[in-house]
């Protein structure tokens, strides 16, 4: 990540990837807009803590399946923070890494409206709340936290929370890899290249949840 370019404000955006669809695209772009973001840096993560019950698609697919999703957007960028350093990999490590290599940007965290309530379960949260300059949520209509009990736990919170205002989706990657396994449609819930990959690769005709 060498010569890197002096962004204001870098929206952080992790996740397994494990595949990449128009969800997270539409997350993206939409946090982009909103939040005036100057660049969204796709942080890959290898092998996240959470998700240490399953078997994950190996690296390289998902590292294809991004690096497709994001071409044609110069404002898109993957980033292997993660993928660098050493396991177990905790936001809060991304998030101080991250400045330490853009000591003048904002950093805003990304995340959809399901994980706001688990935040006081994430490594350090308060720690991590204190890092970012701003949290980015995606809520359903009709999704709302309790603030109050978030609050609670992580002082400062309410104050970093930011919401992005975008359509309904009813799209995971969970939800794809099962209609992969059970041979129901899933072309229009992914990018057409991503589409491929998954084809060319024979991926996920094993339910690994």
């Amino acid at each position: 990540m060498a010569g890197l370019t002096p962004f204001t404000r870098i929206g952080i955006f992790g996740g397994t990837f494990d595949p990449p669809h128009v969800g997270h695209q539409i997350l993206a772009a939409e946090a982009l807009d909103q939040l005036s973001l100057d660049r969204i840096l796709w942080v890959l993560t290898p092998n996240p803590p959470h998700k240490q019950n399953r078997a994950i698609t190996p690296l390289e697919d998902r590292l294809r399946m991004v690096e497709s999703t994001i071409t044609g957007n110069n404002k898109f960028e993957l980033s292997s923070v993660e993928i660098e350093r050493q396991p177990p990999h905790y936001a809060l490590d991304t998030v101080n890494t991250l400045q330490e290599l853009h000591p003048d940007a904002e950093m805003v965290y990304l995340i959809g409206g399901d994980l706001l309530s688990t935040l006081p379960e994430w490594y350090k949260p308060q720690e991590f709340v204190d890092a970012c300059s701003a949290i980015g949520v995606m809520c359903r209509p009709g999704q709302q936290a309790d603030l109050q009990r978030l609050e609670g736990v992580i002082q400062g919170i309410s104050s970093k929370l930011v919401i992005i205002d975008a359509p309904l989706l009813e799209i995971s990657s969970s939800g794809i890899r099962r209609r992969i396994v059970g041979k129901k449609p899933y072309r229009y819930y992914l990018p057409e290249a991503v589409c491929r990959i998954i084809r060319e690769g024979n991926l996920y005709l094993e339910n690994k949840d």
